[in-house]
């Protein structure tokens, strides 16, 4: 479900994406729906630089974003399989075990055309 970006999905996107002022995807031409797959896909260089940016979010953003995929709001069906365990580890430390768990068998359910 596309979502419009309000004034704190803005502020998670410049935190991770300070050198991007757009609100279109680089890789897309859209404007954005989702803050993390951009990030992953089309902004961040590898997955190192990845680990990096999602590392600069408090223990509240990663709450908010965690509320947003689990409700459908925020998607991570195209992200890699390697920024996929990047965010469950930082779920895993900022919110808890059990929305990490969440978030995975929400990410493979969607993987496998099964949502």
């Amino acid at each position: 479900m596309a979502r419009e970006f309000d004034e704190k999905d803005f502020a998670i996107l410049r935190k991770l994406a300070p050198e991007y002022s757009g609100v279109l995807c680089p890789g897309s031409g859209h404007e954005f729906h989702s803050i993390l797959p951009p990030v992953s896909n089309h902004i961040a260089e590898d997955g190192e630089d990845f680990a990096e940016r999602v590392g600069r979010l408090s223990d509240e953003e990663w709450g908010y974003l965690t509320d947003q995929i689990l409700s459908g709001r925020e998607d991570l069906g195209c992200m890699p399989e390697e920024d996929i365990e990047t965010v469950l580890v930082r779920i895993r430390q900022a919110v808890s075990e059990e929305a990490a768990g969440r978030v995975e068998r929400l990410y493979h359910l969607s993987g496998c055309g099964m949502l």
